[in-house]
């Protein structure tokens, strides 16, 4: 490995300056990280070490609005101090004050500037304007974070973000894995870094070169089915020659839980009865019912159900509440490779779990009146489950019962 002569403000891990010694200098680079494994701060360490060498002036972060403002905190835990720095996190309303906060950020300066930008602006023209305003204005390195939510390849946000990227000076895509279903998943995030990774411009000629399809016909429609994959052997190599693939278990120094915080915003709906709830101890749904609460801790556990997407009327009839909760823990559950166990406080939530979920799964109720039997079985299934299949195991109540798990 060559010497960067980089001095870290936060001791990396052994992956993670490896990680950094492979990647730093690339124009183009894929960490390939396992969730907790630190890929966020592998590529501050990579900006910090570029900015040094006056080799970038911005980087555009492009993450799930669930993760996007949590890189605010890690810039400031592994950005060196002696760096400064500017970030700003996009907000898609542009009143007076946000458009002051980005002029400011588009002025030239002698300081490192981020800006945050969730996913979904990518879909919006006022976005994808401003991005490539920034783009074009300064030296730029421009990473999209969790990058399975670009590959769709014909959804506007990937190709929005494509045609960004092609004029960026150095292009990061950070996922724990790249295929999460399928090898084609690969297509549109390995475009995003250059085509010319897998060598092919064309998804059509990408798919018949590395998979089995079939014509099919249903009634008076036909279309082309994948049944199967080859030379996958050689789509690794080509991957490799540009990526950093780390597997959590690999990590021997690491602690043996990483926690990450996902940030949901509330809908509309949610805003106004959390509203109501908390100033008036009731809250009055657009059906006309009301829900009120006698004490504080009713109260409290209201204003949780209003969080989770729900609220219990006074006859004790559920009414559901638009939520983007579920959507993001799909989102989580899609980044994830093997097993997931979803903790869940009330049923009903489990219940809206179940409907989205194309994926095969064991129900437990962790309640005294779940009998032996059923936990047997739902362990025997999470137990026998075949190696990448990924099982859902629905739980609530209390986190003594959870040690029975």
């Amino acid at each position: 490995m060559q010497d960067l002569k980089y001095i870290y403000y936060t001791e990396p891990y052994a992956h993670q300056r490896e990680a950094f010694e492979a990647s730093a200098r690339a124009k183009i680079f894929a960490l390939l990280l396992d969730m907790g494994t630190g890929k966020t701060k592998v590529t501050l360490d990579t900006t910090g070490f570029l900015f040094r060498q006056d080799l970038i002036e911005l980087v555009l972060v492009v993450a799930p609005k669930g993760v996007i403002a949590n890189w605010i905190p890690e810039i400031e835990a592994h950005l060196p101090p002696g760096i400064e720095r500017e970030a700003v996190l996009w907000n898609p309303a542009l009143t007076q004050k946000v458009r002051g906060t980005l002029n400011a950020l588009h002025e030239k300066s002698s300081k490192l500037k981020f800006l945050l930008m969730n996913v979904e602006a990518f879909s919006t023209k006022k976005g994808v304007d401003v991005a490539t305003l920034f783009v074009n204005r300064f030296k730029t390195f421009m990473v999209v974070d969790e990058s399975t939510t670009i590959k769709n390849r014909k959804a506007k946000r990937t190709k929005s973000l494509c045609a960004v990227g092609r004029d960026a000076l150095y292009r990061r895509i950070l996922t724990g894995s790249p295929v999460t279903r399928s090898p084609l998943d690969l297509f549109s995030q390995m475009a995003f870094l250059d085509p010319s990774i897998l060598g092919f411009s064309s998804f059509y000629a990408f798919q018949g070169r590395y998979s089995v399809v079939q014509r099919r016909t249903m009634g008076a429609h036909s279309f082309n089915h994948v049944v199967g994959f080859r030379r996958l052997d050689e789509l690794t190599e080509k991957l490799a020659a540009h990526s950093f693939r780390v597997k959590k278990e690999d990590c021997l120094d690491l602690p043996d839980k990483v926690y990450t915080k996902r940030i949901v915003a509330l809908t509309q709906e949610q805003q106004r009865a959390y509203q109501q709830m908390k100033r008036l101890a009731l809250a009055r749904l657009d059906s006309g019912e009301l829900s009120t609460t006698q004490n504080v801790l009713t109260q409290i556990m209201r204003l949780q159900q209003i969080c989770c997407g729900h609220l219990t009327d006074d006859d004790g009839v559920i009414h559901e509440l638009p939520s983007n909760r579920i959507k993001e823990l799909l989102d989580v559950c899609d980044e994830v490779q093997g097993k997931v166990i979803i903790w869940a406080t009330w049923t009903v939530t489990s219940a809206r779990l179940l409907m989205p979920c194309e994926i095969a799964m064991a129900y437990r109720r962790s309640q005294r009146s779940t009998g032996r039997r059923q936990h047997q079985n739902a362990s025997r299934l999470w137990n026998l489950s075949r190696i990448g299949t990924l099982i859902c195991v629905f739980l609530w109540g209390t986190l003594k019962q959870a040690a029975t798990v």
